[in-house]
């Protein structure tokens, strides 16, 4: 069974861990693992490919920014699209990928929550570049997550699988900012909209990092027993 090096924050040092199954695609497919995170990328993916698409008439009519200020923020957007992931990968070598997830969605969740009452035009451009960094991070974590939960036997082809999730969002993300808009001509319900979607993606999140855990419970089981 192949296996991942990974570093102990408190020692600092490299120790082993031992991917938690070697799967096909089709086998990964079958399990609810690969639900799970597919439903963690999608809503992730759509929130952050909304935020994107409609983040500079957003900002302009919800804190009165600029044309010209907006505009600026789209740039930094693709900066902390990039720079989330860098970062977030990094960080979820040292505290695992199933917590940065679970971090993701806190952010996001305080985020939408707090959006609809900000009134200061740096902390709202703050959230909005929070939200874009946890997309990017979302895309960053994929690979190595698949290779923690289903090995790295078909790794490409169960990536491929769950990157049906950009393509959903990129349809999603914008098409219900758009309808909400339309139907309500405001922004301020799709922070609400997003918030329980998040929660939804939070609860599975939460789900995950329990099952991981059995599983790893279960593994190191079958190991003491093997040497035993």
């Amino acid at each position: 069974m192949p296996e991942s090096m990974k570093k102990d924050i408190a020692s600092g040092k490299k120790i082993i861990k031992k991917d938690l199954q070697q799967l096909t695609s089709k086998e990964a497919v079958k399990t609810k693992r690969f639900w799970m995170l597919w439903t963690m990328m999608l809503i992730n993916t759509t929130a952050g490919i909304m935020m994107i698409s409609v983040a500079s008439p957003m900002a302009q009519e919800v804190v009165g920014l600029s044309a010209a200020a907006a505009a600026t923020m789209v740039g930094v957007m693709g900066i902390f699209n990039g720079g989330g992931r860098l970062g977030w990968a990094a960080a979820s070598d040292y505290i695992g990928r199933s917590n940065i997830f679970i971090i993701f969605f806190s952010i996001q969740i305080v985020a939408f929550l707090t959006l609809p009452f900000i009134t200061s035009v740096l902390i709202f451009q703050f959230l909005i570049l929070l939200v874009v960094s946890c997309y990017g991070g979302g895309f960053s974590n994929l690979p190595a997550f698949i290779g923690d939960l289903f090995g790295t036997k078909q790794l490409g082809a169960i990536h491929g699988y769950l990157l049906t999730t950009w393509s959903l969002g990129g349809v999603f993300g914008p098409m219900i900012v758009s309808q909400i808009r339309e139907r309500t001509d405001s922004y301020i319900p799709v922070f609400y909209v997003f918030s329980a979607l998040i929660l939804l993606a939070f609860v599975v999140s939460i789900m995950m990092k329990l099952d991981i855990r059995k599983s790893e419970k279960q593994l190191e089981q079958k190991q003491k027993h093997a040497v035993s």
